[in-house]
Formats: C-alpha cells, sequence, structure tokens
C-alpha cells in the first residue's frame, strides 16, 4: 500500500492547531484498509459481498478484441493483467490492449493505461504526467476507479499540489459510482470535516453503504459513530443510504 504523506498546509499553522489537524489527517490517512489504491483505478474495487464473476470465455473476448472492439480490448487487456481466463499474466500485453482501447476513447481503457503508466509497468516508461492525463479523460466519463485515483493523487499531492477539497471531490465521485473504499474514504472526511464540511448523517450513510459491500474497516465504524448520534440523526442517515442508486458510468 502506498504511504500517505501529510498536507504542506499543516506547516503553516499554529503549533496547536497543527497538533490537532495532524491528528485528524493521521486518522483519515492511516485508518486505511491494506490495498494497492492503484488498482482500484483500471477495474474498480471488488467487494467482500459481491457474487465470485462467471467463468470468461478469452477466445470470445479476443475474437471482439481483434475486430475492433474497445470494450473487448479492456477487458483482454484486464484478463493479461490478472492473468485470468487461461492467459497468462503479462502487462507487456495488457498494456497493448489497454492502449488499444484508450485510443478509441474507451473508459476502462483510459484508466487501464493509466495504472500502468502510473506504476511504470508493461514496458512503460513510468509517466506521472500520462497517467495523470489519462485519469482524467476516464474520470470524465464516470469511470470510478480513475475518480478513487485521482482523489488519492490529490489526498497525497502525488505530481500535483496537494489539495483535500479536490481529493474529496474525486472520493465522492468514486463513492457516488459504488466503490468501497471511496466510500469509506469519503466517509472519514465527513466525520473529521477534511476537505468537506463535517457532517455525522452523511459520514454514516457513507460507512453503512460501505459495509453494506462488506468494506471491513466501515463495518467496525458504524457502531461507533452511532454512539455519537442522536436517533433521529442516525434514522435520517439510513434513510438517506437506503435511498442510495449507483451512478452509472457514462
Amino acid at each position: 500500500m502506498k504511504q500517505h504523506t501529510l498536507p504542506s498546509f499543516c506547516l503553516c499553522l499554529s503549533a496547536t492547531a497543527t497538533v490537532g489537524l495532524l491528528l485528524l489527517l493521521l486518522l483519515i490517512m492511516f485508518v486505511v484498509p491494506g490495498c494497492d489504491r492503484n488498482n482500484a483505478a483500471g477495474s474498480g474495487s471488488a467487494s467482500a459481498g459481491k457474487a465470485a464473476a462467471p467463468p470468461v470465455d478469452a477466445a470470445a473476448v479476443r475474437a471482439k478484441a481483434d475486430g475492433g472492439d474497445a470494450a473487448a480490448q479492456a477487458q483482454l487487456a484486464k484478463l493479461y493483467e490478472k492473468g485470468e481466463g487461461g492467459l497468462t499474466n503479462s502487462y507487456k500485453e495488457a498494456a497493448k490492449w489497454f492502449k488499444a482501447s484508450a485510443e478509441q476513447g474507451n473508459a476502462e481503457g483510459q484508466a487501464g493505461l493509466a495504472e500502468l503508466y502510473d506504476a511504470g509497468q508493461g514496458g512503460l516508461t513510468r509517466d506521472k504526467k500520462e497517467a495523470l492525463r489519462l485519469y482524467r479523460l476516464a474520470a470524465d466519463q464516470g469511470n470510478s476507479g480513475a475518480q478513487y485515483a485521482l482523489g488519492f493523487i490529490y489526498e497525497t499531492g502525488n505530481g500535483v499540489p496537494t489539495d483535500q477539497v479536490q481529493a474529496a471531490k474525486w472520493y465522492k465521485l468514486a463513492a457516488e459510482g459504488g466503490e468501497p473504499i471511496a466510500q469509506f474514504d469519503i466517509a472519514q472526511r465527513y466525520e473529521l470535516g477534511v476537505g468537506v464540511t463535517a457532517d455525522k448523517v452523511e459520514a454514516l450513510k457513507w460507512f453503512l453503504l460501505a459495509a453494506g459491500q462488506g468494506q471491513a474497516d466501515s463495518v467496525k465504524r458504524v457502531d461507533q459513530i452511532k454512539s455519537k448520534m442522536s436517533r433521529e440523526d442516525v434514522a435520517e442517515a439510513k434513510k438517506r443510504a437506503a435511498a442510495f442508486v449507483p451512478r452509472q458510468a457514462g
């Protein structure tokens, strides 16, 4: 998992204020599930509560990809990336097919290629600027994995100035797309008031949604935050969570 860094604006504050903000940011940055956040970009976060995907006919996917189908090209790239569908893991092949898909404007292809540029895999020279460009293209099309990646980039200042407001914006968009790890992150931000105005009702709503997808840290946080809220606010948070419908990528 990537190591978080504290935002530089902390250095401008008084000693007392700095200590308080550092504690808040340490809570939000280090109580994060043990995952590689980059892997959220290409394919979305799989939650513990989801059923296993059915077997993939790699030959059929390849036939469509060879025929120029951008979605199939991105799907084939993921099969190579993960070594699934009977294919041997190959980041080089993944990069080839992600690039073919991305060149046609496919968001999954753009996000997948961005991840490989970000990591310098698949024979690609590590290029943060190109990764950021591709993440933005995919995020603007509603790709929740790319939106999450942008949130992490702005949170840590990885190739851009640290900006907690921008981080919260992209985490929320990813959360609205159904990403459980993004729902957990934006819940923490609403609870602590980092990049957004503190709002325990919104925090509990997002913790509930993430917990419903099996996000382990959110499961733990639900009862903790409920104990600090009124019955009316808890009821409102549950109402909002029940009404939530994930946004479909455009």
